[in-house]
């Protein structure tokens, strides 16, 4: 067990964004990396994308030149960035690393990870603005209405404004209703939308 890969099972990216699939190892004395290479598995074919040896990096899959590389100087890191994530980059990828000891005996070890690239990611809530300065006669019944786009599911809190930057909670719900105002409703309401 002295010379082993750590990686996760399963990595998501967003599409056109970046990622890295981590592939780890603690450097061990008298042992020295002799090669490492990344390889893709999808539709049940196996290709190479990415061999490190003694003549340098080599990128062998067009599709990923430019958008893949390995940290240079950090020892024991043998993890792939993949940046510009495309659909089809979604598979399975295996990181193997051999190393040559002192007796110049070769070991071998791979790690599997899941690489899945997803459409769009968690949004953080948008809220659409509400009318400023709005009129109601006392007496009348209104309602304010927090609207926010964002991944769901989203809850709302509403709070009205108190002298000294403070601020009351009202309600946790995306409409905060009036069946009867009085003077002392005026003020200023604002609400706050949250997910995960």
């Amino acid at each position: 067990a002295l010379l082993d890969l750590s990686g996760v099972h399963q990595v998501t990216g967003t599409w056109m964004g970046s990622t890295t699939v981590p592939c780890t190892y603690v450097p061990s004395e008298g042992f020295t990396q002799h090669t490492l290479s990344w390889s893709v598995e999808r539709d049940s074919s196996t290709s190479t994308i990415f061999r490190r040896d003694d003549s340098g990096d080599h990128i062998l899959l067009s599709k990923f030149r430019g958008r893949v590389s390995i940290p240079k100087q950090s020892p024991g890191n043998a993890s792939l960035l993949i940046e510009k994530l495309e659909m089809p980059d979604s598979g399975h990828y295996t990181c193997q690393v051999i190393w040559r000891s002192t007796d110049n005996s070769l070991i071998t070890r791979e790690v599997t990870t899941t690489l899945k690239v997803v459409k769009v990611a968690a949004t953080k809530p948008i809220i659409r603005a509400g009318q400023l300065g709005l009129t109601v006669p006392a007496g009348a019944s209104t309602s304010l209405t927090c609207e926010a786009s964002g991944s769901p599911p989203i809850s709302y809190r509403w709070f009205r404004s108190a002298p000294a930057g403070k601020a009351v909670f009202l309600s946790s719900e995306a409409e905060l209703a009036w069946h009867s105002l009085r003077p002392s409703d005026s003020g200023t309401y604002f609400c706050e939308a949250e997910n995960r």
